[in-house]
């Protein structure tokens, strides 16, 4: 069985079809993807998010990310889901100002 490599970077750029360019710590980029766990738990990964991957030592310019590191708040960019209930950020309720809607007196 081979011996796979433990490394961390940060996502640069976000490539169609859950693919990631990632910059490691010295400076050398490489193309990854996201493993099946990561895909079936919903767990989205943006730019400047720092993860976990594992390389075969016998391609050193692919990697498969495993985790998705956790940033302190300061640092935190939590990307926005993409499913789920939509939530208006304004306090007050939306109201169409239809001046037609209730008036029954103007029908004649």
């Amino acid at each position: 069985m081979e011996e796979l490599i433990e490394v961390e970077g940060t996502i640069v750029k976000v490539l169609p079809k859950t693919l990631f360019r990632v910059r490691l710590d010295n400076q050398q980029e490489l193309l990854a993807h996201i493993s099946g766990k990561l895909r079936k738990n919903f767990i989205k990964i943006g730019i400047g998010d720092r993860v976990l991957m594992e390389m075969s030592p016998y391609d050193l310019t692919k990697a498969r990310i495993c985790y998705r590191l956790r940033t302190t708040l300061a640092n935190s960019n939590p990307p926005k889901r993409s499913f789920g209930p939509k939530h208006h950020s304004s306090s007050t309720p939306m109201h169409h100002n239809n001046p037609h809607s209730g008036d029954a007196s103007r029908a004649g």
